[in-house]
């Protein structure tokens, strides 16, 4: 029985990483799971379809669920892609053909059945066409299905029909008016990657456009190629530009980590750069709230900068939706308490400042002073790469704080840099995650600590539907 828990430990433990498009990276895990409690893992897919932010690992368990020995598995599998963008399905066959091998015949059904619906919704397969023709071309290659009569002259023949969007490209790169081609970008709904590469020169006629055809999501996707296209500079495009930006803090399918990406890769202003922080901040408390008090306590002994950039960014995202108490400390052989004026990652970056890589390590120090100045929380997260070499040590130190405040403490311990095992072996009660150094995955925490253990989490998994062909 352990080891099962475990093995389920694991494979949410691999989902805070985000393997950069190589889903070799995750498949090990992937297949273990799968094979190890099949009924888990489908739990486990349609949960993280709905819940997670990292496309990588959507696409491995789609890749996985269609390729299982398991009925169930595949049919779970054949729904849950008919949801993807067709740049993902393509990406999955591409990783069953090159990396697992195979391509199941049920595998090409459901593909054909994806692109067969496309096809019936003449403006959705257009604007398929415009954002993902090379994936869609690849889908009907690759997997040897016939094309429609209209999909077969948009995307092989170079033929499109009057009234398409492709026809609305060519039509597009030809006008040389500006006005004119706003109103073809308008009129025919063209997407901001296609109509970008098609214009010569950008208006504030063509940048209101452009903008009325984009969601929110695209535009946060999209800001560091909107400021470099200059559409900051008219004041009437960059307030439609903020109005976007507020839309997207209650949209569904805008990521947490893209606003967080967007925010570090750009050089924007203070209220934009404010926007983005709400983005982050409002679809971080989507995943749900921390309702116990908390502390962050933050490894800053030698060689642990890592660490101290990834305490201000879980700073940040725990201090956006923790409804209790919430206490951070940076620690060598000495505790530093820090305190933000906000919950913004600029606010705990300012909170940061001074803490720096130096000393000698004592893991139980922050929760030392914590109990001496009566700060009562439930649940300590630690980012440490478990050096405890100097007193007081963490078990002491938990020990003494549980006894003095009669609770039992929840330790989850975020392993970082060269891990020492003497810890864990101290600390055997302590949930552990290890990390890979990537802080865009950092987010992908917050359903897990939301929970008041591992186990709640797994239930609220086990809880969730699992999709199935009729």
């Amino acid at each position: 029985m352990t080891t099962e828990i475990d093995t389920r430990l694991a494979l949410l433990d691999s989902l805070q990483t985000c393997p950069h498009r190589d889903l070799a990276k995750v498949q090990e895990v992937h297949q273990t799971i799968a094979a190890a409690d099949p009924i888990f893992y489908a739990h486990l897919a349609a949960w993280y379809q709905s819940k997670g932010d990292v496309r990588d690992h959507k696409e491995a368990f789609v890749s996985h669920l269609l390729t299982s020995s398991t009925e169930t598995h595949r049919q779970e599998g054949y729904m849950l892609l008919q949801d993807l963008p067709p740049y993902q399905v393509s990406r999955i066959i591409k990783f069953l053909k090159e990396t697992i091998k195979k391509v199941p015949r049920s595998t090409r059904t459901a593909v054909a059945h994806y692109l067969a619906g496309l096809e019936q919704n003449q403006r959705r397969f257009d604007g398929a066409v415009t954002r993902s023709r090379k994936s869609l071309k690849h889908l009907y290659a690759t997997l040897r299905i016939k094309p429609g009569d209209r999909a077969q002259a948009i995307l092989f023949e170079g033929t499109p029909p009057d009234g398409s969007v492709s026809a609305a490209v060519k039509l597009l790169a030809q006008a040389k008016d500006s006005a004119q081609q706003a109103q073809i970008i308008l009129d025919k709904k063209i997407p901001y990657p296609i109509a970008i590469g098609a214009i010569d020169h950008m208006t504030p006629a063509i940048a209101l456009a452009l903008l009325a055809n984009m969601t929110p999501a695209e535009v946060v996707n999209n800001l560091g190629s909107l400021q470099r296209f200059g559409m900051f500079d008219h004041p009437e495009v960059k307030a439609i530009i903020e109005e976007k930006l507020k839309q997207a803090r209650s949209k569904k399918g805008v990521s947490a980590l893209k606003a967080i990406t967007a925010r570090s890769a750009t050089q924007l202003d203070e209220s934009t750069q404010q926007l983005l922080g709400e983005i982050t901040d409002a679809q971080l408390k989507s995943k749900g709230r921390i309702q116990v008090p908390t502390a962050l306590l933050v490894d800053k002994s030698s060689s642990m900068g890592h660490a101290i950039e990834a305490g201000k960014r879980l700073a940040s995202a725990i201090s956006a939706i923790v409804d209790t108490d919430f206490f951070v400390y940076a620690f060598d052989s000495v505790g530093y308490q820090l305190q933000a004026r906000g919950t913004s990652y600029d606010s705990w970056e300012q909170a940061f400042q001074g803490i720096y890589p130096s000393g000698m390590t004592s893991i139980g120090v922050s929760l030392e002073m914590m109990r001496r100045q009566k700060q009562r929380v439930e649940q300590v997260i630690l980012i440490t790469d478990g050096g405890d070499n100097s007193h007081p040590l963490f078990a002491n130190a938990k020990a003494q704080y549980e006894h003095d405040f009669n609770l039992k403490l929840r330790v989850v311990v975020i392993q970082t840099g060269n891990w020492s095992p003497e810890f864990s072996r101290m600390n055997s009660e302590a949930e552990y995650i290890q990390w890979d150094g990537d802080y865009y995955s950092l987010p992908n925490l917050i359903p897990q600590l939301a929970q008041a253990s591992k186990l709640d989490l797994l239930i609220e998994i086990m809880s969730m539907p699992v999709p199935c062909r009729t």
